[in-house]
């Protein structure tokens, strides 16, 4: 059985840094592209960045690109999300999601994954 669980979140001031987590079990790790998704309340959910299998190669949602980093360690069956310059706007539950199979141009699309956690709040506030 798969399992994505995420860690790190919680309130921040804006400006502030954090790191976000998640560990993977029940699968190979290796083998699949892995993605952070957030979602806020009311709205769907969003795309904000990916690292694939093969390569990994990372992509980023224009609204993160330059303040967010995606990192994989694959001897952890870890994938991490660092923050700088945190927003108001990014406050948000952040979900990782993962697939062995999936295709580069699904890559920002959330159902197209097979696997996901159960999410991390990140509240960016004074």
């Amino acid at each position: 059985q798969v399992q994505l669980v995420e860690s790190g979140g919680g309130l921040v001031q804006p400006g502030g840094s954090m790191r976000l987590s998640c560990t993977a079990a029940g699968l190979t790790f290796s083998r699949y592209t892995v993605a952070w998704f957030r979602q806020a309340p009311g709205k769907e959910r969003e795309f904000v960045a990916a690292i694939r299998s093969s390569g990994g190669h990372t992509h980023y949602s224009p609204s993160v690109a330059g303040r967010f980093t995606v990192a994989r360690d694959n001897t952890k069956n870890a994938l991490y999300l660092h923050m700088d310059n945190l927003k108001a706007e990014d406050s948000s539950v952040y979900y990782c999601e993962s697939d062995e199979h999936l295709i580069v141009r699904n890559l920002r699309t959330a159902s197209a994954y097979d696997y996901w956690g159960q999410g991390t709040q990140v509240t960016v506030s004074s």
